[in-house]
């Protein structure tokens, strides 16, 4: 008897450290979380929606532009061309531009930001171009928006288009809002099917409303494709320290950790800081997943592109492109109010031939749901 009551004593113990276990697998909330209850061994899908039998996203605009007399200036944010992410995104905007409506390379400038810099620094460079006569000026991110109120207010004959933010009351700035929630859906999608663990991370750059888009829209698209997912997320710094956009190591560091926690799949929204996450997921042997650009073609991280699943596409170049299109024309109103799925602002990528078609065709059919309004994909955690 007293044999059977220590057996039943052993199996109570293990089954309380096995609760546990799984509390402490649930999301704290903290910048460095999990959630989900992942199993290590690949993922159990939900019933994916069928792709429609035609595209639902709008055809390009075919129209003959003249922008030869433009002076285009674009004042970027930290990192500048060469980010191999959100800036250069919008380097290929202002390059096609210059191919195809005749902006003349000299009557172009490029100036960047520095990390933690100065309000007035950003100032003096949307000054700078509009003193010497550019126009359009983009500002190629949200923190110059601030600056951007004050300059434009003096100069009101110049127009201005401010990438992810608005400037409530200055008619000469015109918004460039991005859908970033849906491409990250998307790119949950795709982590879910590629990993082999039914477990993936998120590395953001700046723990700001902006990315955290990113994350709730990967989160999402992530459970939705595999309820039981586990999912990793942290931010490389806090808000107010914009470093975390331009930091490889950390970002390399950050990876890791994931990685060493079982993810196999990592999804970056951290800039420049991506190259390191590239680099901790070659050396960890598992997948990423880039973002902005088609991060797989980017010279500047060509060593470790073979890790590249796909890039979740925020179609920078697109909006930078077609506003100045729109100045050309003088037709600002040809503008989408927001640059998302429908209008091909955001997306995925398949360089490197590891989207096939199936997955394409899943991708495809979640796109079409989120198009029609089936799906809501939330812009917060």
């Amino acid at each position: 008897m007293r044999r059977r009551m220590r057996g039943v004593a052993v199996a109570a113990i293990a089954l309380t450290s096995v609760m546990t276990m799984a509390a402490c697998a649930k999301d704290s909330g903290g910048g460095n979380t999990t959630s989900g209850t992942g199993t290590g061994a690949a993922c159990e899908f939900a019933e994916a929606p069928t792709a429609p039998a035609t595209s639902n996203t709008s055809a390009a605009n075919g129209d003959k532009v003249d922008a030869s007399t433009l002076k285009v200036g674009l004042a970027y944010d930290i990192g500048g061309r060469g980010d191999a992410s959100f800036n250069d995104s919008a380097a290929a905007g202002l390059d096609k531009a210059l191919t195809d409506f005749g902006v003349k390379k000299e009557n172009t400038r490029e100036l960047s930001a520095a990390p933690n810099e100065d309000e007035s620094a950003k100032q003096t460079r949307l000054r700078q171009l509009a003193s010497e006569g550019f126009s359009p000026i983009i500002g190629v991110g949200f923190a110059y928006a601030e600056s951007m109120k004050l300059v434009a207010a003096e100069f009101p004959n110049v127009k201005f288009g401010l990438v992810d933010s608005a400037v409530e009351g200055a008619a000469n700035v015109t918004p460039l809002l991005f859908a970033e929630q849906e491409g990250s859906f998307l790119a949950g999608v795709i982590a879910a099917y590629q990993s082999k663990k039914c477990h993936v991370g998120f590395v953001g750059g700046v723990e700001i409303p902006l990315i955290q888009k990113f994350e709730a829209g990967y989160f999402q698209g992530a459970k939705a494709a595999a309820p039981k997912i586990q999912i990793e997320k942290k931010y490389i710094t806090p808000a107010g320290d914009f470093t975390g956009f331009q930091d490889a190591p950390k970002g390399q560091e950050a990876a890791k950790g994931q990685i060493d926690k079982g993810a196999d799949v990592i999804y970056q929204a951290a800039g420049a800081s991506g190259k390191g996450i590239f680099s901790a997921a070659k050396q960890g042997g598992v997948l990423a997943i880039g973002v902005d650009s088609d991060q797989y073609n980017q010279a500047t991280v060509a060593d470790t592109k073979d890790v590249i699943v796909s890039s979740m596409l925020k179609r920078v170049d697109v909006a930078v492109y077609d506003f100045i299109k729109a100045v050309a024309k003088n037709d600002l109103s040809s503008l989408p109010k927001v640059f998302d799925l429908k209008v091909n602002g955001v997306g995925y990528s398949t360089s490197g031939g590891k989207i096939d078609a199936k997955l394409q065709g899943i991708l495809e059919g979640y796109k079409a749901q989120i198009i029609e309004g089936k799906i809501k994909v939330a812009d917060k955690p």
